[in-house]
Formats: structure tokens, C-alpha cells, sequence
């Protein structure tokens, strides 16, 4: 909890509201004076009535986070007057939602990767002549370099697609 200095100056509400700070103010321990612009923020979005009239009904131990959500909340509606702190939190779960996306695309490319780069003796996997076919040519119809290709779906969850099978199976 902030503390104030009862004797030596009034705490950041009594200062702003012009009034004298008493050793039982209820703002000193949560509005110091080095910090003014924080009980400004909450004066002019709930007003020091209400605020008060909260701090009294909420538990003491309670109050410097009440007074920290308010704050927090009071400095979200200035910057944002109509969705206030709803519409930081609204920014930021797109946000996790894009990077959700970003990182799910990433990690089915390197799967792919990881399956091209798969000797030809694994199973699951087959050589790919130029000619498309099964046999021991050079390239590749598909575009890979080293000749091999991996089946993007798998009906038992392998993510180099093979299929259940024993090893040479195929």
C-alpha cells in the first residue's frame, strides 16, 4: 500500500479537491501525492463521491486493488471514452487470436518440412520420380528438391502421414 505523509503534505485527492488532509483520510494510502494525475483521472470518470462512498463499503484489504482498478479503468475511459478498458481487452484477444493463427500455420509448415526431410526408407513416405511416378528418378513433379512426399492427412494423428502401417509395408 502507498503511504502519505500526514504532516507534510496532503495526499494527491485532498490536494486536488482543495481540502485539508486528515490523518484518517481515506485517499492518503491509495493516492499519494508524487502521483496526482492518478486520483485526477479517477475524480473526473467517477468522481471522489463515489469513490469514497466505495472505499468505505469495500474491505480494507481490498481497497488498493478497488483503487488500482479504478485507476486502470478511469485512465482506459479517457483514453477511450466509450469502450474504456473493453475495448483494450477486445484489441488484445484479436491480437491473441492472429498470433494463435500465425503460430498454427507455422507449426503445419514445419511438419511438412519435417516430413520432406524424411529419409526415402521411412514409411509412410514414397520417392517421386520425374516422370511423377513411384520409381528412382532424379527430381520431382512436386517442386521438392530431394523427391519425396508426405501426405498431409493422416487418419491416426501422425503428422508425416503413416497411416498405422509397419515399417516397409507400404
Amino acid at each position: 500500500m502507498a503511504s502519505s505523509s500526514y504532516s507534510n503534505s496532503p495526499c494527491a485527492a485532498c490536494k486536488f479537491l482543495r481540502r485539508k488532509c486528515m490523518p484518517d483520510c481515506i485517499f492518503a494510502p491509495y493516492f499519494p501525492p508524487e502521483e496526482p494525475q492518478k486520483f485526477a483521472n479517477v475524480h473526473k470518470i467517477f468522481g471522489a463521491s463515489n469513490v469514497s462512498k466505495l472505499l468505505n463499503e469495500v474491505q480494507p484489504y481490498q481497497r488498493e486493488d478497488a483503487v488500482n482498478s479504478l485507476a486502470y479503468e478511469a485512465e482506459a475511459r479517457i483514453k477511450d471514452p466509450v469502450y474504456g478498458c473493453v475495448g483494450a481487452i477486445s484489441v488484445l484477444q484479436r491480437q491473441v487470436l492472429r498470433l494463435q493463427k500465425e503460430l498454427d500455420a507455422t507449426n503445419a509448415e514445419l511438419i511438412r518440412y519435417s516430413c520432406n526431410e524424411m529419409p526415402s526408407t521411412h514409411h509412410g513416405m514414397r520417392r517421386v520420380s520425374d516422370d511423377g511416378g513411384g520409381g528412382d528418378g532424379g527430381g520431382s513433379s512436386l517442386g521438392h528438391s530431394h523427391g519425396f512426399h508426405c501426405p498431409t492427412t493422416s487418419w491416426n494423428n501422425d503428422p508425416c502421414g503413416n497411416y498405422g502401417y509397419p515399417r516397409g509395408d507400404i
